[in-house]
């Protein structure tokens, strides 16, 4: 597993104690989550089409987002969010299979899925380049990864913040919360097509290619 440019990262293990620890405390704040940023994860995730692979899917917050035609398999680290995650699709009747998996290592074939979607993620990836050329790689050439991510603030006394905080955050979390998701994108070769900053700049959508070659 490559690490680049030094960045912190925390070992597959200590995130899934992490996560396992956190998953009660995700699905008793989803509506107020929600409530903060679902209006964007809705207007991105709804262009979901045909097979869509959801990559850390936590508790299930994506899944009342993708539209009900297309079908669904969700994968995360964390048994206990993977739980959640089954609850969710339960309370939306959604038939929805979920499996074990490191994004690092997705259990999927070479263009295998037409839409490839993830939230909140890359910040906690051992190695986010990594893991957003695996997405790159199941996802059909003709497919598209969606991607809602948080990042470094776009207004400098918010982003300082982040920066002072930003070591004590991901030593509780495993979260790098002051990072560029569109600079791991680019990092990682593929093409971005779109990108919709929202609250501060502190939340992207990003609508991105699997493979430069795409058009």
């Amino acid at each position: 597993m490559s690490q680049r440019h030094d960045r912190p990262a925390k070992p597959p293990d200590e995130l899934q104690f992490i996560y396992a620890d956190a998953a009660e405390t995700f699905e008793r704040f989803d509506d107020l989550e929600q409530r903060l940023v679902g209006r964007y994860r809705r207007r991105l995730f709804t262009r979901a089409q045909g097979d869509v692979l959801d990559v850390a899917c936590g508790t299930g917050s994506n899944l009342r987002h993708v539209p009900g035609g297309c079908s669904v398999v969700g994968v995360d680290l964390s048994g206990p969010m993977l739980d959640g995650a089954r609850r969710e699709a339960a309370s939306l009747s959604r038939d929805v299979t979920f499996a074990h998996a490191d994004a690092q290592r997705l259990p999927f074939d070479d263009d295998a899925l037409d839409t490839v979607v993830s939230a909140l993620s890359t910040c906690t990836f051992p190695d986010p380049v990594d893991a957003l050329a695996e997405m790159a790689r199941v996802c059909k050439p003709s497919g598209r990864l969606l991607l809602f991510e948080h990042g470094r603030s776009s207004v400098r006394p918010l982003a300082w913040g982040q920066d002072r905080l930003a070591p004590r955050h991901f030593e509780n979390m495993g979260c790098r919360w002051n990072q560029s998701p569109e600079a791991l994108v680019r990092e990682a070769g593929l093409p971005v097509r779109r990108v919709d900053r929202h609250l501060a700049g502190v939340f992207s959508s990003l609508v991105v290619g699997p493979t430069p070659s795409d058009g």
